[in-house]
């Protein structure tokens, strides 16, 4: 019988469609107009019925949850294998007894910790890490890892290795200047090399991976979660990434990544709590913070900062309730060093700085990282509310942030020489240099009065340079602390006289002098 036969034939057809139906496990269901095709013929176990089954849920989310595992294990293989070859082991050695700034600024325990015990007899040798972010061969790494060093060597992630030359640094001073950021650079090109992340952009819980050489095993990898942002106070310009990422003795320097591969850390110190090895709390200077500094340590070799010339305190809650601030932004100023720009400006204490260079001013870390980004000697615009309603605009031109502004600093601290601005009278500490300059006795107590503004109602009075404050509102002054605690009082309590009681150089006697407060103080 032929085919053509047999089509000619509907019963036969018919037949021929049904089993065919029948054999490739077609289900046709006519209220809805659908059909699906079977696994296979005899599979009956498997109906719509049966899949509903908790047994055959659980079965399938299991599944599916290890391929979502296995697609994010694939991928972290995969951001290791691009990210590895830009971070390589930096090994150093060093005669004897030329460490000594870095050991001296992180101490005995932390120089130990990440160069091991001194010898007698042998160089020392140190190690670390360092990060390609150049493909001509600039390496970022840790000051105290090249600090002091003779030779530098780096071991590149094919093994090869290369005499590496510092190009600049930012060491860490007992000042509280400086990053702890070096660069180097080796004679290569075509590096691989990471590309920067923006590190403001990190969330506290992102996953990060750490590469470096912990006690000097090359290329190691660790993974961890970004556990905090913008720790301060470790070093005095940085920026710093908490992290349970394991670092140890020899990750000095290397990378912090985020999934993306981007560089988003350069890993610095941990925290031992006297252990031997990494508890979890791992620290890396930012990327911005990083890649903002390679331009002045390439062009300069050193990182030139702006300096403003005060000390700050935040705004409280309570205060920015009373400036009707949505939230807390600015910084109060606490006391501003003679002769510095801030002064020449005419920044008071108690002024709160809500602007500068026309950028808000979130807290204290903000501004001291602002300034010192500035140019020196750029006239900059710097906002300030004074007596919580009056709003100034100054200019103020930075002075190079150097080891002799900031000791001078350090001396007005230590003596107590900071200037308090009040009723258009600038007074500070009576020092015994200042005692004697003006012809007081050493047992004489007080504040001296060392400016008074031109056109100021104490100026009018006759109120002069050298004249000494012992009383203000009956209340005898001991110290300039005793007289900022009163005139702090005086200006909540918005007082538009005070009573003074002031001593004259050499002998001249004393006198009361009532003094008009300016609006701006009250």
């Amino acid at each position: 019988m032929t085919l053509r036969n047999t089509l000619r034939n509907p019963v036969r057809v018919i037949l021929i469609l049904a089993a065919l139906i029948i054999a490739v496990g077609i289900v046709i269901n006519w209220d809805t107009d659908e059909f699906t095709l079977q696994t296979a013929i005899g599979q009956t176990h498997d109906t719509p019925e049966a899949s509903k089954t908790p047994e055959y849920l659980e079965n399938a989310t299991q599944a599916l949850d290890f391929q979502s595992l296995e697609r994010a294990n694939q991928a972290f293989i995969n951001l290791v294998a691009r990210t590895r070859p830009a971070v390589v082991q930096i090994t150093t050695e060093t005669e004897r007894n030329q460490r000594q700034q870095s050991r001296d600024a992180f101490g005995d325990d932390f120089y130990r910790f990440f160069f091991g015990p001194d010898t007698e007899s042998e160089p020392i040798k140190g190690l670390g890490s360092g990060v390609i972010v150049r493909e001509n061969g600039y390496i970022l790494t840790n000051n105290h890892v090249v600090d002091g060093v003779n030779n530098i060597t780096v071991t590149l992630a094919n093994g090869r290795e290369y005499a590496a030359e510092l190009i600049g640094s930012d060491p860490v001073e007992r000042t509280g200047g400086g990053s702890d950021l070096a660069l180097i650079k080796i004679d290569a090109d075509g590096l691989s090399a990471l590309k920067f992340g923006d590190s403001d952009a990190l969330k506290v819980g992102e996953w990060v991976i750490a590469i470096g050489s912990p006690l000097g095993l090359a290329q190691t990898v660790t993974r961890g979660v970004v556990s905090a942002k913008s720790r301060s106070g470790l070093t005095g310009f940085s920026d710093f990434i908490q992290t349970d990422a394991p670092i140890n003795r020899g990750n000095s320097g290397g990378a912090l990544i985020n999934i993306r591969g981007e560089l988003v850390g350069i890993n610095t110190v941990i925290v031992t709590s006297g252990s031997p090895g990494n508890i979890g709390i791992g620290f890396a200077i930012s990327s911005n913070i990083a890649q903002s500094l390679m331009p002045d340590l390439i062009e300069h070799g050193k990182i030139v900062r702006g300096w403003l010339g005060i000390t700050m305190n935040p705004v409280s809650h309570d205060l920015a309730d009373k400036l009707k601030f949505e939230s807390p932004h600015g910084v109060v100023v606490h006391t501003v060093s003679k002769d510095s720009p801030a002064k020449k400006a005419g920044i008071r204490p108690r002024d709160v700085i809500v602007e500068f260079d026309g950028e808000k001013v979130r807290d204290i870390q903000h501004l001291m990282h602002t300034v010192a980004a500035t140019k020196v000697g750029k006239p900059v615009k710097l906002k300030v509310l004074r007596g919580g309603k009056q709003e100034k605009l100054l200019t103020v031109k930075l002075v190079e942030r150097n080891a002799e502004v900031v000791a001078k600093h350090l001396r007005e601290t230590e003596r107590g020489e900071f200037e308090e601005v009040f009723a258009g009278i600038s007074v500070g500490d009576l020092t015994p240099a200042i005692a004697r300059r003006y012809g007081y006795a050493s047992s004489e107590i007080g504040v001296v009065v060392t400016d008074v503004e031109s056109n100021s109602d104490a100026q009018r009075k006759g109120i002069r340079p050298g004249f000494l404050i012992q009383e203000i509102e009956w209340e005898p002054i001991k110290s300039l602390e005793t007289y900022s605690r009163i005139v702090n009082q005086l200006v909540k309590d918005n007082r538009g006289q005070v009573l003074l009681y002031v001593k004259l150089p050499n002998g001249r006697g004393g006198e009361y002098v009532t003094i008009n407060v300016q609006t701006s103080d009250r």
